[in-house]
């Protein structure tokens, strides 16, 4: 029995080497800074996960301005990073499997009674719904049974008591079919994770893992692939850990490799340590490259709207409905959107603002994840405007908008922006006669394009004050090129033709910089 346990565990350690295990350039022996990341052809995606194309990046955003054709904006990928090297550093997941197989999942919820962890603006039987419901956004995955089990103790190794415990592991161990279980918790600890695997015999998920392969599954971009990887880093640690403890009952574990003076524990997590480096160099490039396109924005000057709120609130179709961009395919699913995108609309006084559609917020996320993805989510901070959509028929929309305030109060969102914020009650064609409780709430359905007018007023009214923009009447001359150069470089509202005279009154929104230079080209004060 104890040799069939250590070639066992031999055996789970040996399939880490293919996973972790890369011939190391020689650049990285020198300079983090200069590390290539090392080529591989990318291996086939998990049958979970089938590929779709993303029509709009951010490192690859393009769009038209439909009512003047020379003010089309491109901004095509450099391709700083080869895909090669994307593929290979997302290919790499948490062995041990996991992640990549179909699951019938029973889902275990531990309502805590009282004390700071316990949630007092939603119930367990909501959290339960939502927990579900993440189990069922994945296409191989399906809920064979679900417990909502009370505990005083969720910061002790077994979560429950032991009578408790006792009876969630005969439920579980009864339940015909079961190959995973889902404790709806953050994060579970790797002494946890092994203790629950040991007493149920299956793989154990908590909603870090859970949500991390509902992104794997959407992620498209290079950028998103990597942050994935970075965020699976925890991941590996805590699978080495448990791996290693088994091991290490052997006796196995704290031998020494051959004679370079490292244990098996120590080469792993050495190996873990390079390949989080890589990562973070190559998200550093992407971040260059997204710092650029933003510097080039700003040049055009061209005002940027995030679209924010939990997940599966409907973000991409307001946008959608805002811009009559027919390349977004807004889904019922969460996290439909995991890549931020960017799409051009057009106020009503003519202004071009780009929609950045980013995304969607979660409740019980770990902050470790919501770093992972700093890259994507620092686009919020150097926003223009902030917008957040409510899904006001949902029965937690109250707990989620309090999720969302606390992601940006961690995220450090700049005081001018938190204070801007317009806040839009989104789905109320699923409500009968609603009316906003909050002041300064706009109810719209973006389904139906219900209050998108309003919405465009507000939108342009906030961005004219953050902007310092002005709306000003012009007089220009109509031999002149003023009237063709403010189309070019402001957003032209209305033009008043006096013919006999040969000129116009023209009323433009316009930012500072723009009318400096108006006023050097043609005079005026």
């Amino acid at each position: 029995m104890l040799y069939k346990s250590t070639v066992t565990a031999l055996r789970r350690i040996h399939s880490w080497f293919p996973v972790l295990q890369r011939r190391r350039a020689h650049t990285c022996l020198t300079s983090s800074a200069t590390c290539r990341l090392l080529r591989r052809p990318p291996r086939a995606v998990a049958a979970t996960c089938p590929p779709r194309s993303t029509e709009f990046s951010l490192s690859a955003c393009r769009w038209r301005n439909t009512d003047d054709d020379d003010d089309d904006y491109e901004e095509e990928d450099d391709d700083v990073i080869d895909d090669s090297e994307v593929e290979e550093l997302f290919q790499v997941r948490a062995p041990a499997g996991a992640l990549g197989a179909a699951h019938r999942v029973f889902v275990v919820h531990p309502d805590v009674k009282w004390g700071s962890r316990k949630q007092h603006l939603t119930t367990a039987e909501l959290m339960m719904a939502e927990a579900v419901g993440l189990v069922n956004t994945l296409d191989s995955w399906s809920v064979v049974d679900k417990v909502i089990m009370s505990t005083k103790t969720p910061e002790k190794k077994m979560i429950f008591g032991k009578g408790n415990f006792r009876t969630l592991t005969d439920r579980i161990r009864r339940t015909a079919g079961v190959t995973a279980v889902f404790v709806n918790v953050e994060r579970l600890s790797a002494l946890s994770e092994r203790e629950f695997e040991e007493a149920w015999g299956v793989k154990v998920f908590d909603r870090y893992s859970v949500v991390l392969h509902i992104f794997r599954c959407n992620a498209r971009t290079k950028e998103a692939k990597l942050q994935i990887s970075l965020a699976e880093i925890p991941l590996l640690r805590s699978r080495l850990k448990n791996e290693m403890a088994n091991l290490d009952q052997q006796g196995g574990g704290s031998r020494y490799i051959g004679g370079s003076g490292e244990t098996l524990m120590e080469v792993q997590q050495r190996l873990l340590r390079e390949r989080e480096l890589k990562i973070r160099s190559a998200l550093e490039k992407l971040r260059r490259k997204r710092r650029l396109l933003r510097s080039q924005r700003r040049g055009k000057e061209l005002a940027a709207v995030s679209v924010l709120g939990y997940t599966n609130c409907g973000k991409t179709t307001l946008i959608k409905a805002l811009t009559g961009d027919a390349g977004l395919q807004p889904r019922n699913q969460l996290f439909a959107t995991l890549d931020v995108t960017v799409h051009a609309g057009q106020l009503p006084s003519h202004m071009t603002v780009l929609y950045v559609d980013t995304i969607g917020f979660l409740s019980q996320l770990p902050h470790q994840l919501i770093d992972s993805f700093s890259a994507t989510l620092e686009d919020i901070k150097h926003s223009d405007l902030l917008v957040h959509v409510r899904d006001v028929s949902h029965p937690e929309t109250a707990n989620q908008k309090a999720n969302v305030l606390r992601v940006l109060e961690n995220m450090r969102i700049p005081d001018r922006l938190l204070s801007s914020m317009i806040e839009v009650h989104n789905k109320t064609d699923l409500v009968d006669n609603y009316r906003p409780t909050e002041p300064g709430a706009l109810p719209i359905s973006a389904l139906e394009r219900r209050g998108l007018g309003a919405l465009r007023a507000a939108v342009e009214e906030a961005l004219v004050t953050s902007t310092g923009k002005r709306v000003m009447d012009l007089a220009v001359d109509l031999g002149s090129p003023q009237l063709s150069w403010l189309h070019k470089e402001a957003a032209v509202q209305d033009v008043r033709v006096n013919a006999d005279e040969g000129s116009a009154v023209v009323k433009v929104t316009i930012s500072a910089a723009a009318y400096g230079r108006y006023r050097k080209l043609f005079g005026g004060s």
